[in-house]
């Protein structure tokens, strides 16, 4: 299957906007379901770090732990989920757009199925994330342009 790429052009600056799109406390704000976010035992994040996010799923809370894989700020960062059924793959880049007046990010997204995840991956999961990461997006946008400091 095909990686979920969606792309938008934030007016801050690169590492601002990076700051903010690689925090996870602060995916609550800007991502459908989230319902909490830290870096393991609130450590300032680095590569082979444990990320815990907790999202919504089905109506239960479920906490998902992945790993972050490359950190290169203000540019490119990703994880790698290591438990559950389904895992989620993300890598983002932040990039200067426009004269560096705006930055530019990519969030590609792919999971993988362990156990029963492998049926949900391909008829429930994508579908799911094809169809939220655009307003993500959007809400990321919004919650950066509509702050000085977010």
């Amino acid at each position: 299957m095909a990686t979920i790429v969606s792309s938008i052009d934030i007016a801050r600056p690169q590492d601002e906007v990076f700051a903010y799109v690689t925090d996870p406390s602060r995916f609550t704000k800007w991502q459908t379901g989230v319902v909490g976010g830290s870096m393991e035992g609130g450590k300032t994040p680095s590569v082979g770090s444990k990320c815990i996010t907790t999202r919504r799923i089905g109506g239960a809370e479920r906490e998902v732990t992945s790993e972050v894989t490359t950190l290169d700020p203000p540019r490119r960062w990703a994880i790698h989920g290591i438990d559950g059924p389904i895992r989620a793959i993300v890598n983002v880049t932040v990039g200067p757009h426009n004269g560096g007046a705006q930055s530019r990010v990519m969030i590609e997204l792919d999971f993988e199925g362990h156990g029963i995840g492998k049926l949900l991956v391909p008829f429930l999961v994508r579908r799911q994330a094809r169809k939220e990461m655009p307003s993500n997006c959007l809400r990321l946008k919004q919650r950066l342009e509509a702050t000085t400091s977010p």
